[in-house]
């Protein structure tokens, strides 16, 4: 049997809400949207660069933001000590461009561990929770769990737009 991305019933944002849960909602909302795009996709399909000359790909992008979630939640906002999911001296982008020979089923298992995973670290921080980001040139930028929130949101909604042109090209298949 040929495996396929599983079907989602995508969460919708609320609408009238305190501010953690409103975005909570919306950043809940975005991922659904991801995989909703990926749903009933082939691995090769998943796999397919369908907008030349860039190399994007939808399983390119699940990678991609379960390692974001990673990074921002739990490596940063929580201090974890643990590595990148996708760390490749050679490649920084390596989430996006080693799909090749990626196992989409388990590419799929990893993100929503790590979505999970997010979700546990940032539950038990403040939004006003803030830590230290080291920059390139040497400083740093004092950044809190808000900004995380919202820089997540804004980081799908760019990449769900991507996903929306890569799943018209490989199928057809438009909508929110």
């Amino acid at each position: 049997m040929t495996w396929r991305a599983p079907e989602i019933d995508r969460r919708h944002e609320p609408f009238v809400a305190d501010e953690r849960t409103m975005l909570q909602g919306w950043l809940d909302n975005h991922r659904d949207t991801l995989l909703l795009k990926c749903a009933g996709l082939t691995a090769e399909q998943l796999r397919t660069a369908s907008v030349p000359p860039s190399g994007l790909t939808l399983l390119g992008l699940v990678r991609h933001m379960a390692d974001v979630e990673r990074w921002w939640f739990r490596i940063r906002s929580a201090g974890e000590d643990i590595p990148g999911l996708y760390d490749d001296d050679e490649d920084p982008d390596a989430d996006l461009n080693a799909v090749a020979d990626a196992d989409p089923e388990e590419t799929f298992a990893t993100y929503r561990a790590e979505v999970a995973a997010a979700d546990r670290a940032a539950a038990g921080l403040p939004l006003e929770h803030t830590f230290r980001h080291p920059r390139r040139d040497g400083s740093s930028n004092e950044i809190s769990l808000r900004w995380v929130y919202v820089h997540m949101i804004e980081e799908y909604a760019r990449h769900n737009g991507h996903a929306d042109l890569i799943r018209e090209r490989i199928d057809g298949v438009t909508g929110s």
